[in-house]
């Protein structure tokens, strides 16, 4: 009996110890006068992804506790059922908190915690400061350019002399901080990211350095990771080079730097250079994109130092051997082939089609988007064939009966040969998902990769329609 007890206490020993090992134990605790009875959850991040920490129903009192790790460093949420987070810094410390309400911002206060104190203090701040500045520049615009104030020399100094005071009372802040403290690199971090949208529209001449600083980022940066910030610098970043304001040659080119400059770190962790490659190509392809979602795709692929997960190999690798210049590969009509309105002769590979221009899709009855677009372009299809468009629609089905269903209807070539991502010709043009479309030229040159039928039809629209007249 003795024995089993001396092993049941060495067990909650050790347990214990590593409790305290892993530094579970903090606490975020604190009332909350209008959510007694409800539910707090306590969620942190993960690069892109959310994850859940802890949760907890508020008491009678609306006094609450949540536990968090050390390995939950960074920045966390706490969420209610008003969907309205408010962010806290997951530092190691315990925090306390009061007010009426998560989405109450403006009734939180932070009771304990000294780097979510800074925290809270630099959120309410920072933003009066920016006002301020915002308003001292309009009129520094003013007594600047307009004839009837810019003789006035005085007022204009103390406009300049009082936005070098904000901007270095704000500066003084985050450098009063200490060094090792999470918010000491949080806060001009979130700073950065929000910053972009003001900064591309209203202070222009602080592009550069902002774009410098952007590059600077270290998307390895275990802090980075855990900030939630990690989506948002990386749209952010390259939404402001698009909105630059420079010619799109020019824009193409900042964004080939910002590839680069990201690789430098991401080339030796491979899991976030997954993460960062996958969101980022997607990102530029949405934006249409495709010069730069090209040059990321052939800057990974021949980096042979690092390991790419099979799906986003395959979808980089299409841009390498689909990429704009190179011939697209001939297609042989086997299996159901469908070319209305001619009744003989029918192509029997894609060569055989004569026409200035020819869009290949590859669709399936079975994709939703496809569904849709699809017969878009079946209302468009006389325009484009004015135009010398031609149209071959490759399905992936795998039944007859749906095949032979869905393109009764099409006026252009549809085939089918119904062994779906098996097919020669799937694999011959890196199809990956549906719809996929390729747009070539007489010679089968690959001209675009347009995202959409909007796309295809501008283009048509731009090049032919226009260019015709």
């Amino acid at each position: 009996m003795k024995f089993k007890n001396l092993i049941a206490l060495n067990f909650l020993l050790s347990t214990f110890y590593f409790l305290l090992s892993t530094g579970f134990g903090q606490t975020i605790s604190g009332n909350l006068s209008l959510l007694a009875h409800q539910n707090i959850k306590l969620e942190g991040f993960n690069g892109l992804k959310t994850y859940p920490i802890s949760s907890i129903t508020v008491d009678a009192n609306c006094n609450f506790k949540l536990n968090y790790a050390k390995s939950d460093y960074g920045v966390g949420y706490l969420i209610s059922a008003d969907e309205k987070p408010l962010f806290v810094i997951l530092n190691g410390e315990d925090i306390e908190i009061e007010g009426a309400a998560l989405g109450s911002t403006e009734t939180i206060r932070v009771i304990k915690g000294q780097e979510n104190q800074w925290f809270e203090q630099y959120a309410k701040e920072h933003p009066k400061r920016e006002q301020a500045l915002s308003a001292w520049r309009y009129l520094e615009k003013t007594y600047t350019q307009d004839p009837l104030f810019s003789i006035q020399n005085a007022p204009t100094k103390a406009i300049q002399t009082e936005k070098q005071r904000i901007n270095a009372e704000d500066a003084a802040f985050l450098a009063n901080l200490p060094q090792d403290c999470y918010a000491r690199w949080f806060l001009p971090t979130r700073k950065l990211v929000s910053s972009v949208s003001t900064i591309a529209q209203y202070r222009t001449e602080e592009l550069p350095e902002t774009i410098k600083a952007f590059r600077d980022l270290d998307y390895t940066d275990p802090r980075l990771y855990k900030s939630g910030l990690f989506k948002d610098a990386i749209e952010s970043h390259f939404w402001l080079l698009e909105n630059s304001g420079k010619s799109l040659d020019s824009v193409f080119i900042e964004m080939q730097r910002s590839i680069d400059a990201m690789m430098v770190h991401l080339i030796n962790d491979e899991k976030k250079l997954n993460e960062v490659t996958d969101y980022l190509f997607n990102l530029l392809e949405r934006h249409s994109l495709f010069q730069a979602s090209e040059y990321l795709a052939i800057k990974v692929l021949n980096e042979t130092s690092c390991t790419i997960d099979s799906d986003l190999a395959k979808q980089l690798e299409s841009y390498r051997a689909m990429k704009k210049g190179n011939v697209a590969p001939d297609i042989i009509f086997a299996g159901d082939h469908f070319a209305p309105g001619i009744a003989s002769n029918l192509p029997k590979k894609l060569s055989d089609v004569k026409s200035n221009y020819t869009v290949v899709v590859f669709g399936a009855s079975g994709c939703p988007k496809c569904t849709e677009e699809l017969p878009e372009i079946a209302k468009l299809y006389t325009k484009w064939k004015t135009q010398g468009v031609e149209v071959v629609f490759v399905s992936l089905d795998e039944d007859k009966k749906l095949f032979r269903t869905f393109v009764k209807d099409f006026p252009f070539i549809s085939t089918c040969d119904y062994k779906k991502w098996k097919s020669n010709i799937v694999k011959d043009y890196y199809v990956f998902a549906t719809p996929t479309m390729y747009l070539l030229d007489a010679e089968r040159k690959i001209l675009l990769r347009p995202n959409s039928v909007k796309q295809m039809d501008a283009w048509v629209d731009w090049y032919l329609v226009q260019g015709n007249k």
